[in-house]
């Protein structure tokens, strides 16, 4: 793969772990709340509690970005509700519907502001760039030792949390991406026609650099983000396993 590129090949790799082991991770904590309470109201109550900051976030982002846009907002919720297809909305924003540059924006918005907020937690007071690069390049003992030793950051508790609930949070839903498949449509005709008109080696001499710079630093990001799902998906499946044999109770 031409150097040039490899930004898209890390964003890739690393955005497919932080969707499944988001997914993941969600069912597992809403699996031990519902062993323990029985309740699935309380589950619902407690799985909101826990990742209120990030769902703040995301709701308030979208909302920026609809007035920064001019996108006239009607209801805002911080309310969770089940969805007819059995998902849970743990918030939402309601704007009106313009034009599919605006419309993915505004869906984008969460990324944008919570990938910020992640990354400059990440850099500034947990310091976990020099785990990305030691875990990126296979030196895995280095890695451990790293992670062995973060708890002994200042305030380590607050800024791990709080990227946690912010990137577990962050991934646009399925409603914020409604207009991300004519717009990127949309862009690849352009792109197609620009080609067509021999604009195709500039585009790579000027365009394609800044593109591949934005997906590694968005790779960065979501590689950090599925390390710290990751680092939880294992205590919480196994406290959820734990239970499940001491109460004979289940969730599938």
């Amino acid at each position: 793969m031409p150097t040039s590129f490899d930004g898209l090949f890390w964003f890739a790799l690393t955005l497919l772990p932080l969707v499944f082991l988001q997914r993941l991770l969600h069912r597992e904590i809403q699996a031990v709340l519902l062993i323990l309470s029985r309740s699935p109201e309380f589950t619902i109550a407690m799985f909101s509690i826990i990742f209120w900051p990030g769902v703040l976030l995301h709701e308030f982002s979208h909302y920026l970005m609809a007035v920064i846009l001019g996108v006239r907002t009607a209801r805002f919720s911080l309310v969770p509700q089940m969805l007819p297809d059995g998902r849970l909305q743990l918030g939402y924003v309601e704007t009106v519907k313009t034009d599919i540059v605006r419309d993915s924006l505004i869906g984008a918005a969460p990324l944008f502001s919570g990938g910020l907020i992640v990354a400059y937690l990440a850099v500034t007071r947990l310091d976990l760039l020099p785990l990305w690069d030691v875990f990126r390049n296979g030196q895995f003992n280095l890695f451990l030792m790293g992670v062995s030793v973060l708890p002994q950051v200042k305030d380590f508790p607050i800024w791990f949390y709080l990227v946690f609930t912010i990137s577990s949070t962050m991934l646009p839903s399925r409603s914020d991406r409604h207009a991300w498949t004519p717009l990127g449509v949309g862009i690849i005709v352009l792109i197609a026609l620009a080609v067509l008109a021999g604009a195709g080696p500039w585009m790579l001499e000027h365009l394609a650099p800044l593109l591949n710079d934005f997906m590694r630093v968005t790779a960065v990001i979501f590689g950090l983000s599925a390390a710290l799902h990751a680092a939880l998906v294992l205590p919480i499946a196994l406290i959820h396993f734990v239970l499940a044999r001491i109460t004979g109770v289940d969730v599938k």
